[in-house]
C-alpha cells in the first residue's frame, strides 16, 4: 500500500466527506475534501492529488464538468466517479472523459479499500515505467561519444574491449572536463552489467565521514544520527557498477577500506561486525597524477596498482583538435531547440578561432561556450562575434622565418611598437603593460585586458613572463 498516496474527495454530502476522510486518513493516506466542484478544482491545482473521488450531483458544477477540468489540468490524475443513481449511461460518459473507474452509492468502506489497493498498484507500475523510460532515454553508449580523431577512436576501441571483459576495476585518467563520466557510463552500458545499477559518487563533494557512510553503509546506532540501518552504494549497486569520481581526493583511511573491497569483494557497514559479499565493478576516475600522489605519500601505492590493472587515459581537447568542430556542431544542435534557434553552421573565421584556442576546460568548456554562443547568435550561421573574448583574441603562434621559430619576447617592455612587430610581440607587450599598470595583480590586469584570469595565467605562462 502506498502510504504517501494523496486523495481528494469532492462531494456535497458532509457525511460522505467525513466518513471517507476519517477512514482513509486512518489507513495512512493524505486526504483533502471539497463540498463543490469549484473548490475541488482549486485544491487539485494546489495539492496535485493522486486520486480524486467525484460525486455526480454537485452544486454549481456537475461532476462530469469537474472531471473535464481536472483531466485538462493533469491527465495522470486517477479519477473515481461516484453516482447514487446507478446510471450506466452517466458512468460511461465519465469513463470517456477520463475517469479510471466508478462506484455506486451507497458503497462500503471495504469496497473503497479494494479500489484504492488496485489504484496503488497501477500507480506504482506507472511510476516504475516512467523511471525506466527516463533511464532508457538517458542511457549513454559509445555511439554518444563524439569523436572523429584517431586519438578518440583508439580510446573508444580500447574501452569497448575492456567493457566486454570481466574486469572488476578500471581507472580513468584525464583532465577535468574531458568526459571521463561519459566513458564510465558507456563502459557500463556496453557490458554484461548494463541491466544492473550504475551508481555515481563524487569523492570530493562529501566530507570523509559522510563519504564512508555513503559507500559502505551503516548499522542502526553506529553514530549519533544513524537512526536506522542503511545500505551503502557498494551494496546498492550489487551486480552493477560503482563510479568513483575524483578518487584522488579520498583520505588514506578510506583508501585502505576501499582496497579491502577490491581485494576481498566484501564490505562491512560502519558499526557492523560481519562482512557482506558484493559483486560489483568499480570504475575510478581522477584528474590528478596518481603516480605523483603515491610518491608524495598521499595515495596508497597498493591501491594505485590495484586500480590501474585496466587504465584508460582520455586526452585533453587540445590533443585532438579534429574533434572541436564536430563537438561544437553537436552542442549547437543540442541547444537550438532549447533556445528556439536555428543555427545550421559555424562561419570559417569562428571555426578557425575555436581550433586555435587551447581549451583549458576541455569539452565542458566547449559546451559552455557553445551554449553562450547559441543564446547570443541571431543568424543561422554562428559567427565569431558570438564567441567570448578569450577565444576571439587568441593570436597566432610566433612567426617562423626560414623554417625556424622566432624567439619570443624580442621587444622590451618600453620599446615602442613598429610596423614590423608581430602579433605575438604586440600581445606580449600589451600583457606586460597591463600587469605593470595593475602592479602585477592578475585579477585587475585581466579586467584591463577584457579576458578571464585563467586566460591571463595561460598567456603569462605562454610568454614566460
Amino acid at each position: 500500500m502506498m502510504k504517501s498516496l494523496k486523495i481528494l474527495i469532492i462531494d456535497d454530502e458532509q457525511l460522505i466527506r467525513w466518513s471517507l476522510e476519517k477512514h482513509l486518513s486512518a489507513r495512512g493516506y493524505t486526504v483533502f475534501t471539497a463540498e463543490n466542484g469549484e473548490e475541488g478544482i482549486k485544491i487539485h491545482e494546489s495539492q496535485n492529488p493522486d486520486v480524486v473521488f467525484i460525486d455526480n450531483k454537485l452544486p454549481k458544477m456537475q461532476g462530469l464538468d469537474v472531471i473535464s477540468k481536472i483531466k485538462a489540468n493533469d491527465e495522470d490524475t486517477c479519477v473515481i466517479f461516484m453516482t447514487a443513481y446507478g446510471s450506466i449511461e452517466t458512468a460511461v460518459k465519465a469513463m470517456k472523459l477520463g475517469a479510471s473507474d466508478y462506484v455506486n452509492k451507497p458503497f462500503s468502506l471495504k469496497e473503497i479499500d479494494i479500489l484504492i489497493e488496485e489504484i496503488s498498484g497501477k500507480l506504482k507500475i506507472n511510476k516504475e515505467l516512467q523511471i525506466l523510460r527516463r533511464q532508457q532515454k538517458d542511457v549513454v553508449t559509445f555511439d554518444h561519444i563524439i569523436g572523429q580523431s584517431s586519438e578518440i577512436k583508439q580510446i573508444i576501441q580500447l574501452s569497448k574491449k575492456i567493457a566486454d571483459t570481466e574486469a572488476t576495476t578500471i581507472l580513468l585518467l584525464g583532465e577535468s572536463g574531458t568526459g571521463k563520466d561519459l566513458f564510465a557510463k558507456a563502459i557500463h552500458n556496453s557490458s554484461s552489467r548494463k541491466d544492473k545499477p550504475f551508481v555515481t559518487i563524487n569523492c570530493s563533494s562529501l566530507p570523509e565521514t559522510l563519504l564512508e557512510s555513503e559507500l559502505f553503509g551503516h548499522e542502526q546506532g553506529a553514530f549519533t544520527d544513524a537512526k536506522k540501518l542503511k545500505k551503502g552504494f557498494f551494496e546498492i549497486a550489487e551486480g552493477g557498477t560503482v563510479f568513483l569520481d575524483e578518487i584522488g581526493e579520498i583520505n588514506l583511511a578510506t583508501q585502505l577500506k576501499l582496497l579491502g573491497v577490491l581485494e576481498n569483494r566484501t564490505v562491512r557497514r560502519l558499526g557492523g561486525s560481519k562482512d557482506i559479499p558484493v559483486e560489483i565493478r568499480i570504475i575510478a576516475a581522477t584528474n590528478k597524477d596518481l603516480k605523483k600522489t603515491v610518491e608524495e605519500k598521499s595515495f596508497r601505492e597498493d591501491l594505485y596498482y590495484r586500480l590501474k590493472v585496466f587504465q584508460i587515459t582520455i586526452p585533453p581537447l587540445r590533443a585532438h583538435k579534429a574533434d572541436i568542430i564536430p563537438l561544437a556542431g553537436y552542442f549547437i544542435s543540442h541547444f537550438n531547440p532549447q533556445f528556439r534557434k536555428n543555427i545550421q553552421s559555424i562561419s570559417p573565421p569562428a571555426q578557425e578561432m575555436l581550433i586555435k584556442y587551447n581549451w583549458p576546460g576541455n569539452i565542458r568548456e566547449l559546451r559552455n561556450v557553445m551554449e553562450r554562443a547559441v543564446i547570443l547568435e541571431t543568424d543561422t550561421i554562428l559567427k565569431s562575434e558570438s564567441l567570448p573574448g578569450e577565444i576571439i583574441y587568441v593570436q597566432d603562434e610566433p612567426i617562423k622565418k626560414n623554417g625556424l621559430q622566432e624567439k619570443p619576447g624580442s621587444i622590451s617592455e618600453n620599446e615602442p611598437l613598429t610596423e614590423n612587430a608581430s602579433l605575438y610581440e604586440m600581445e606580449k607587450q600589451t600583457i606586460i603593460h597591463a600587469l605593470k599598470k595593475a602592479n602585477n595583480n592578475q585579477t585587475k590586469a585581466s579586467k584591463f585586458l577584457g579576458i578571464t584570469r585563467d586566460t591571463l595565467r595561460y598567456k603569462i605562462k605562454k610568454y614566460e613572463l
